[in-house]
């Protein structure tokens, strides 16, 4: 990954359903790349149950919006062209693109058949506690707008596990495993095996529908030459099923393919563990990091601020950490809802973009604002990007001994003209000052709050220290005349 590289979730899930969305990410390709970003996370691009759909409920993975299914050419997003579009102009900027790759299940299916299944606890999915009987479900993907284009393959019955919808009965609430078929025990241990989440759940055990998985993938890489995955829901996937794919797609293509997975778990030690299962083949989003986030805004003053990075892949596991603050999932209203509090969003994206463990993901409505939701954007996110591409660079050394009121320093490097920096974050109504070593070499000089919430600057001695603050519940971000004057002054 290449130095202080920066992604973006670029959607949220309650953008409009105006098909203008790939032409609105062209538009905004070159003003990422000036602010800092160096990959974005686009949404799922593919025809999902219908024109509404954010991209999960996954209908037709060679359907990237061209042909007339499910109501709709175009997807929620746009057209393919439109969104291949939009790829190239983030490339031309410098932006890589990850794309969103959800394997898990698909929804929406064109026929129904009639097949023998079981039903399992759904707590316990190890459990059977129905016999066998006849159900009917939407098993049956036929693809009649696209015919054979691109790919004959059609799904059917045997390609699945299960499905949580009988046709004849129309109840809710239960799981059926199909006669035959058996959960996959390599998967997170939550409910005795978390193999099923939602719609048809697809048999990775299956070698048919390894193969076409694989094939669909390079076609896909091919037709969009996109740069990096995102996995959606491996949790709920065989953990060797990815360890394999990625190896070997790497093998083939000769490229580094990054990859990083959405294990939607807040316990590190199943983080770390899913990490071994699969050789290190790809990162992951600390969300042990998230919840961290989420309960010291809930807590304020009475949350230990040294406790902050405790348990999180952020200091287990850096190099596979992929931090951030929310995403469309935590969002108010959705399935993980856990919207960290608007006052505490400077401090933990000050803790993701100006720290040297991980890569941080900055989430679409945090740097944009949510109307929808009647949200506002996080206040002074850009100049922290901006920051980090710029200045954040060099020997870091926390100063984690205050309860309320933490910091750290990075010295800078040669590399990086003007870079250094000191960063303070308070929990409480105190606020306060830490004293921090810079180095001599900036002895003498005068460093300022870039995010303007202390106005005098701070002289460092000949020591090589100075004494940093910040206002309470709030972060300062101390650095040199000439680079407050690039972010502050010229911006």
């Amino acid at each position: 990954m290449s130095t202080n590289e920066t992604m973006m979730q670029y959607f949220e899930w309650y953008l409009p359903n105006d098909g203008l969305w790939w032409k609105r990410c062209a538009a905004k390709a070159e003003n990422l790349a000036a602010l800092g970003v160096t990959e974005v996370w686009l949404p799922p691009a593919y025809k999902g149950t219908s024109q509404e759909d954010v991209g999960y409920g996954v209908y037709d993975m060679y359907d990237l919006g061209e042909f007339d299914q499910k109501g709709t050419i175009r997807t929620k997003y746009g057209t393919k062209e439109e969104y291949l579009e939009a790829i190239r102009a983030f490339h031309a900027a410098g932006v890589g693109v990850y794309a969103d790759i959800v394997l898990n299940h698909r929804m929406g299916g064109d026929e129904l058949e009639e097949i023998t299944a079981v039903t399992d606890n759904p707590e316990n999915r190890w459990e059977q506690i129905g016999d066998k009987q006849k159900i009917r479900a939407w098993s049956k993907f036929t693809f009649p707008g696209r015919g054979d284009t691109y790919s004959s393959f059609k799904w059917n019955h045997r390609c699945f596990t299960g499905t949580d919808w009988d046709e004849n009965s129309q109840e809710t609430g239960n799981i059926y495993r199909f006669t035959g078929k058996h959960w996959a025990p390599e998967t997170d241990p939550e409910k005795g095996t978390f193999d099923y989440l939602m719609g048809m759940n697809v048999d990775m055990s299956n070698p048919t529908v390894v193969k076409e998985t694989k094939k669909w993938l390079k076609w896909y890489l091919k037709e969009t030459g996109t740069d990096g995955l995102r996995l959606d829901a491996v949790k709920h996937i065989s953990f060797p099923f990815y360890k394999e794919l990625l190896h070997d797609l790497r093998e083939e293509k000769h490229r580094e393919l990054p990859a990083v997975g959405e294990y939607w778990s807040g316990d590190v030690e199943r983080l770390e563990h899913y990490l071994d299962a699969v050789d290190n083949e790809m990162s992951l989003f600390d969300v042990a990091l998230h919840y961290n986030f989420f309960k010291a805004s809930q807590e304020g003053g009475n949350y230990d601020l040294r406790t902050i990075l405790d348990h999180t892949l952020m200091r287990e596991r850096p190099m596979n950490a992929v931090t951030f603050i929310d995403n469309h999932d935590t969002q108010y209203g959705q399935s993980l809802e856990s919207f960290v509090d608007d006052w505490f969003k400077p401090l933990a994206y000050a803790l993701i973009l100006l720290r040297q463990e991980g890569v941080p993901c900055v989430f679409y409505s945090d740097y944009y604002g949510n109307p929808v939701k009647n949200r506002p954007l996080v206040p002074n996110l850009g100049k922290l990007i901006k920051l980090r591409h710029a200045y954040a660079y060099g020997e870091q050394e926390d100063c984690f001994e205050s309860e309320h009121l933490i910091g750290w320093v990075r010295r800078g490097d040669e590399e990086h003209e003007n870079s250094g920096l000191a960063v303070v974050l308070s929990n409480d109504e105190q606020g306060g000052s830490l004293r921090m070593y810079m180095g001599t070499q900036f002895a003498g000089e005068s460093f300022y709050d870039v995010l303007g919430n202390c106005t005098e600057p701070v002289t460092i001695g000949e020591d090589g220290c100075g004494d940093f603050r910040t206002e309470g519940r709030s972060v300062a971000v101390w650095v040199r005349k000439a680079a407050f004057e690039d972010i502050v002054v010229n911006e």
